[in-house]
């Protein structure tokens, strides 16, 4: 059973950046064929893929977000993170880690909330 847990600061300024880490367990980020995924909740909203890390290291984003988005690995620790740069408070939300096999999201992280206040 493939486990997610995400892991950052829970509070971050405007125009700072936003840095969250995903720590894998019962699988590995290099399984061929599976996708690791960021995605969040803003408060009263409903859930956004912001992008992906798949299983070779290809990296893949959402359109409204690739410019300000980074997601990378360490295969030596099992953990992907995720980067949003120049925060605002529209960026505030509960954010999700999340992976399966093909494109599915059968597995998510309990969710770190994230708020972006001065």
């Amino acid at each position: 059973q493939v486990q997610l847990q995400e892991s950052g600061p829970g509070l971050v300024k405007p125009s700072q950046m936003l840095s969250l880490t995903c720590t894998v367990s019962g699988g590995s980020i290099t399984t061929s064929y599976y996708a690791w995924s960021w995605i969040r909740q803003p408060p009263g909203k409903g859930l956004e893929w912001m992008g992906a890390i798949a299983y070779d290291g290809s990296t893949y984003y959402s359109p409204s977000l690739k410019s300000r988005t980074s997601i990378s690995r360490d295969t030596s620790k099992n953990q992907f993170s995720l980067q949003l740069s120049s925060v605002t408070p529209e960026d505030t939300a509960v954010y999700y880690c999340a992976t399966g096999d093909g494109g599915a999201l059968n597995y998510w992280g309990q969710g770190t909330q994230v708020t972006v206040s001065s």
